[in-house]
């Protein structure tokens, strides 16, 4: 009796590791319904993945806060009615790149370390008066950046391998009245640390996912590679 309640626990704790590691169609405010106490979202139409991993101990891009931030770049190539970001990390076993997704080496150095993971907090940034894609490379790193939204826990995100709801969500809804919440042509960043005392380390995944499609999007971990992303 005592090793069937054993085996019946490894199973349903192999069910629940599963479950963990799945991640949802990624949906958009707008146009949201509810349906018997539901939330019904329709996924967004553009969707762009990045596969990265900070390797233990790197070196952060900036220290900001006292928090060792890092960035993704993002060029939007026109204005759009909402935008949504995504971090999950480790990377789950169910999400595997594609030809279209935009990976990192350090991942597919490392893609086989799933020990390492970090409690993610993103922020997602506009710089201010870059509307060229020719005018990343020369203005990026003097740039003053505007916060359009943060976010650390989202119970919409599935759970870490600690069991903890510790990766982030967010969707920031264009208000072209006020400058500085609208989302126009430009550059753009995801910033993401880790909310709590620890180190950024092991491989994520972010994406951005927007209810129209934004043709010329771009990724990139540092901002003069977008041109050639874009391409």
């Amino acid at each position: 009796m005592k090793k069937g309640l054993l085996a019946m626990a490894i199973c349903l704790g192999t069910l629940t590791t599963v479950n963990a590691q799945k991640l949802d169609k990624f949906g958009a405010d707008l146009a949201k319904k509810s349906m018997m106490g539901k939330e019904i979202r329709v996924p967004y139409t553009d969707l762009t993945s990045y596969f990265g991993y900070i390797k233990p101990g790197s070196k952060p891009d900036e220290v900001k806060n006292g928090k060792k931030m890092y960035y993704v770049y993002v060029w939007v190539p026109v204005a759009a009615p909402e935008i949504g970001i995504r971090m999950i990390s480790p990377v789950p076993d169910s999400a595997k790149p594609s030809d279209k997704d935009y990976v990192s080496a350090d991942y597919t150095a490392n893609a086989s370390d799933t020990k390492n993971f970090f409690d993610t907090w993103v922020t997602f940034e506009r710089a201010e008066g870059i509307f060229k894609l020719e005018d990343v490379a020369a203005k990026a790193k003097t740039a003053k950046w505007t916060t359009l939204d943060s976010n650390d826990d989202s119970g919409e995100m599935p759970a870490q391998p600690s069991g903890s709801k510790y990766n982030s969500l967010m969707r920031i809804t264009s208000e072209p009245s006020n400058p500085t919440k609208a989302i126009v042509m430009g550059l753009y960043r995801i910033g993401f640390t880790t909310y709590k005392t620890g180190e950024v380390q092991g491989s994520f995944m972010a994406q951005l996912g927007a209810p129209v499609k934004l043709p010329g999007v771009a990724v990139a971990v540092k901002p003069e590679d977008l041109a050639k992303a874009a391409k």
